[in-house]
């Protein structure tokens, strides 16, 4: 399975426990069935850093979106943030552009018209925090 597709999975998994404000193990469940055990422990792995920084991420999108106030934003659009934002923060082996450019896909396939540019803005705030601290 392709990265992407990975991605997109733990997207849904995240935007699904930002609608129901708590994390839902039968999902994780019906997907163990589809998804090879490597492939799942990479997901689980992820998905559940999320879940652990949730508040940390959440204040970061806050942050960088000072014209919205959280609760006002997309729930689709604070799952793919949340995603990125942690990809960009945690996993070193995923450059800083990629995460940028999927989270943009998530959002031409999944969100409004303006998501796109609203997430690859506040990413981009992000990542200048990030290359400005080092």
């Amino acid at each position: 399975m392709k990265r992407s597709e990975l991605r997109e999975i733990i997207f849904k998994l995240v935007y699904e426990d930002t609608v129901r404000d708590d994390g839902d193990e039968l999902s994780l469940k019906l997907y163990r069935k589809t998804v090879e055990e490597e492939e799942m422990q990479e997901i689980e792995t992820t998905y559940r850093g999320i879940i652990a920084n949730k508040k940390e991420l959440l204040a970061t999108i806050e942050k960088y979106s000072p014209s919205f106030v959280i609760d006002r934003i997309y729930k689709i659009d604070v799952a793919i943030l949340m995603l990125a934002i942690y990809e960009i923060k945690n996993c070193d082996n995923v450059p800083q552009r990629v995460s940028i450019n999927e989270a943009i896909e998530l959002a031409k396939k999944y969100s409004t018209d303006k998501s796109p540019y609203f997430i690859n803005g506040v990413l981009a705030s992000v990542i200048k925090e990030i290359n400005d601290a080092c």
